[in-house]
């Protein structure tokens, strides 16, 4: 399985970007940041749409 196969957690997300965890979860309550998909309980983001994302952000400032 090669790195882009794997899905991202909350913490992984977190790392990526220099933001809180409680940040994510924020975000998540107000519609704004990365999409993410819910696997049973859990949280998980792909990769490259976070990436996507973060590019995106740059773009609009």
């Amino acid at each position: 399985m090669s790195e882009t196969d794997v899905l991202w957690t909350v913490q992984d997300v977190s790392d990526f970007l220099r933001v809180p965890v409680a940040t994510i979860y924020q975000w998540r309550v107000r519609h704004e940041g990365p999409q993410a998909m819910r696997i049973g309980r859990h949280l998980r983001f792909d990769p490259e749409t976070v990436r996507a994302w973060s590019r995106e952000q740059l773009e609009v400032v």
